[in-house]
């Protein structure tokens, strides 16, 4: 067989799919839109009556092996516009048709045939079907709006794994296994932590032990502020859409905002909180001495995300995140953004995150600002970045329309590398605003704004560290810390509850389970809770103050005492703060 790449062997085998469902449906007037390469294999998204099931998958993949053996040629054909249109219209492909439409005049159309099938492709693709590999495996099917717009007809979409051959396919497909049993959507609802409903599309309902894992990540980032100088405050929700129109979103970013009509004025709920810090610093007079000066808020954001593009928590309409503007002289920027590249660094790897890229991310089409200030905050960001010592990739095109920016990502247990951390430069937004601060001279300067979020949306941060962790979190984090188990209620319930008042008294997130069911029931309960510990009591237990305790994953107990076991407990408790930001 000859060598082709991976994405002709995978573009190829969308054509192969296609196929495949035009012959087992040939009573249905079967449309296709489009087949792209994507990672790990590739989609196709087909209009037709029936609705595609897994049954029907196995099918599809059986015909699909069958096309390889016939070995049909395929072979490239080109068409002229008026031609292609023709072609394509007597065939009943009407979404070929209007892709064609949208081609250049004078373009090139492309097409290639293997037996019956003909498609409108770009190419390459491989020289005949048997050249390949059967090391496909079809997914599942979605909904895809056709060419991305809600407003138009939904298609189904086809999902599959393609690879070389049929190791890395089943590496693969143990991957998808691990990513399933990890899905933070899964893990959420398992675990009582959070769920979504009809009446709030993308607005997650955080339950008791969801919020007591959202608010301690809160609490966390307050206690790196208090090392790292940030003052929180607290700013509206809806604001009138003048000061929209000041900070340039109402040109920039109106169709992902909400508008309500309030005695006659048009307001916004607020997609971010840069604005209202903006107006903060504006309200009193400062001069060099009082910056950096650094506004935290955890206020809450709403943006418009289409239907089709949000995911469990990681893309939601409504979110709060770890959000920062730092207020700084131009001559401060490198010492700050060194800082700040020391702190996102610590508390990543408090979590677990090991492998972490850093992206500097330049000036986009769409931006406000003249080239002139954009190579200055380009410049100051590189330097920093060099003088910071942390290597760094370029991405063109990906900042924010008000400057550039540097952003984080991390990579989670199964090797998934997820944006989190943004750090961005803004000379537009104190332009716009007036912003004057005194300088050293006396005079009136303007400072520059550092747009900050550390674990980003909280929300996203969840859906991600859930999948991290597997759901087991860490002590600190845990919603719940450990559970009381007494071996019989008649003989060990006071003890249990004597315990778990010494317990809850330091604080500690702990529960007695005094259900009247089986010990080896409560013990699979429990660990599919995946609380860190669990304590039974016994009579053994009660004549020696101490507790069998068994950690979450762990076959067997082991005995300590209470007073070891609280020791233990703080010990555990210090990871509320890094180690690298705890005072001696």
């Amino acid at each position: 067989m000859a060598a082709f790449d991976l994405d002709t062997i995978r573009h190829s085998s969308a054509h192969l799919m296609a196929q495949a469902i035009a012959r087992l449906w040939p009573n249905e007037q079967v449309q296709f839109g489009v087949g792209p390469v994507i990672e790990n294999g590739f989609y196709y998204d087909v209009e037709m009556d029936h609705k595609l099931t897994e049954e029907d998958l196995k099918a599809i993949e059986a015909e699909m092996k069958k096309i390889i053996k016939e070995k049909l040629p395929i072979e490239r054909r080109v068409m002229e516009k008026e031609e292609a249109i023709s072609f394509f219209k007597d065939q009943g492909q009407e979404l070929k048709v209007e892709l064609i439409n949208s081609f250049d005049a004078g373009e090139e159309i492309s097409c290639y045939q293997q037996g019956e099938f003909i498609d409108l492709c770009r190419g390459p693709h491989v020289d005949k079907t048997s050249d390949l590999p059967i090391a496909f495996k079809l997914l599942n099917v979605a909904g895809a709006y056709w060419r991305g717009d809600e407003k138009r007809q939904m298609l189904q979409r086809v999902y599959a794994a393609c690879f070389k051959d049929k190791k890395q396919l089943k590496e693969h497909l143990h991957f998808i296994e691990e990513a399933k049993k990890r899905d933070h959507r899964k893990l959420g609802k398992e675990l009582e932590l959070f769920h979504f409903e009809r009446v709030a599309p993308a607005s997650p309902f955080f339950m008791p032990k969801g919020a007591m894992v959202y608010n301690q990540l809160v609490d966390f980032m307050r206690r790196v502020y208090r090392e790292y100088g940030y003052d929180e405050v607290i700013t509206p929700q809806v604001l009138d859409s003048d000061l929209w129109q000041t900070s340039g979103h109402y040109d920039h970013y109106k169709e992902n905002m909400y508008f309500s009509n309030i005695d006659d004025r048009e307001y916004a709920v607020k997609p971010m909180n840069c604005p209202c810090h903006m107006l903060m610093f504006a309200h009193y007079k400062y001069s060099y001495r009082d910056l950096p000066l650094r506004y935290a808020d955890f206020g809450r954001l709403h943006r418009y995300e289409k239907a089709g593009a949000v995911a469990g928590l990681t893309r939601v309409r409504t979110f709060c995140q770890d959000d920062a503007h730092i207020f700084i002289e131009m001559d401060g920027i490198q010492a700050e953004i060194q800082k700040l590249m020391e702190m996102f660094f610590i508390c990543y790897e408090h979590f677990g995150f090991k492998n972490i890229k850093v992206n500097l991310s330049t000036r986009p089409e769409k931006k406000a600002g003249d080239d002139a200030t954009w190579d200055k905050a380009e410049s100051a960001l590189k330097q920093a970045l060099e003088a910071s010592g942390h290597e760094y990739s370029i991405k063109e095109g990906d900042g924010a329309f008000y400057g550039p920016k540097i952003d984080v990502e991390i990579s989670d247990a199964l090797n998934r590398y997820h944006q989190l951390g943004t750090i961005q430069l803004d000379f537009q937004l104190p332009e716009r605003f007036n912003l004057k601060y005194t300088n050293k001279d006396g005079h009136e300067s303007r400072p520059v704004v550092i747009h900050r979020a550390l674990l980003g949306s909280l929300e996203r941060f969840i859906g991600v560290y859930l999948e991290h962790v597997g759901g087991a979190f860490p002590f600190w984090l845990a919603p719940e810390q450990a559970v009381i188990v007494p071996v019989n209620n008649a003989n060990h319930l006071e003890y249990a509850q004597k315990l778990y008042k010494e317990l809850h008294d330091l604080s500690y997130r702990v529960r007695v389970d005094d259900r009247n069911e089986s010990m080896g029931y409560k013990t699979r309960q429990i660990q599919k809770s995946k609380a860190p510990f669990m304590l039974v009591i016994g009579d053994k237990e009660m004549e020696n103050d101490s507790v069998s305790i068994r950690s979450y994953g762990a076959k067997f107990a082991t005995s300590i005492s209470t007073s070891e076991l609280k020791e233990n407990f703080a010990e555990l408790n210090k990871d509320l703060i890094p180690e690298a930001l705890r005072k001696s």
